[in-house]
């Protein structure tokens, strides 16, 4: 079986000296390719953190990963941030949208980045966000847009680059319940037809039952449970 994912007794420790923390023990998991996942547990358990060494924006204290075939550890900042354009999408918590760019502009960023022209780098962006509902929106800056409307220009931008594996962290935690059902059928086609890889981190388990494929289970910095369903 070939896997997205593969972690080998991860671990990470923030700070120093007496303040020192572990938030990751020695934590395994493998991800296959073209499965929809979500991570649940409770708050401080260690999901963001998981998967933000995941995507290459933190770093591992300890253990091995490997995303797609590679070894992440043992690649240079420059190659670390290449493999994330070329083959990651992710979704922040707290959106890290650009104020003077529009839904559109903020949405074909990593276009912007790949070297696209702006006008076929926009016209991608604004079908990705008539997708998720916000095709009248496009023209709008964040100041304009609701939080869950900034939730989706954040998706849609984590889609823009078509990634091999999508990691998010909380997609739908400012999403009414029929706009959180929208966005997870959605991923769940492309999951399905594109064979996109999703690693995402809820705390909504009837909707993780729902649309994954496996739900693993988190507490204290370790992967306590792995269900396929």
């Amino acid at each position: 079986m070939i896997h997205a994912v593969v972690c080998t007794d991860i671990e990470k420790w923030f700070g120093a000296g007496d303040t020192r923390i572990q938030v990751l023990r020695g934590l395994s998991l493998e991800i296959p390719l073209g499965e929809m996942a979500m991570i649940e547990g409770p708050s401080g358990c260690g999901k963001t953190t998981l998967i933000s060494i995941m995507a290459g924006l933190l770093d591992a204290s300890g253990g091995g990963l490997e995303v797609l075939g590679a070894d992440s550890t043992s690649m240079s900042a420059r190659e670390r941030v290449e493999f994330r354009r070329d083959n990651l999408g992710f979704v922040f918590q707290q959106f890290n949208l650009l104020p003077a760019l529009t839904a559109a502009e903020n949405a074909a960023v990593p276009l912007f980045v790949a070297g696209w022209r702006r006008r076929e780098a926009i016209e991608k962006a604004s079908e990705l966000l008539a997708t998720l509902g916000l095709g009248h929106r496009t023209r709008s800056l964040p100041s304009q847009l609701s939080g869950g409307e900034q939730q989706r220009v954040a998706v849609a931008r984590a889609l823009a680059n078509s990634p091999r594996v999508l990691l998010a962290d909380e997609p739908t935690g400012n999403l009414d319940s029929t706009r959180a059902r929208e966005l997870l059928a959605l991923l769940r086609e492309m999951v399905e037809r594109d064979r996109l890889t999703v690693l995402l981190v809820t705390h909504d388990h009837e909707l993780a039952s729902s649309y994954s494929d496996r739900i693993i289970m988190m507490k204290d910095g370790k992967v306590i449970d792995s269900l396929s369903h």
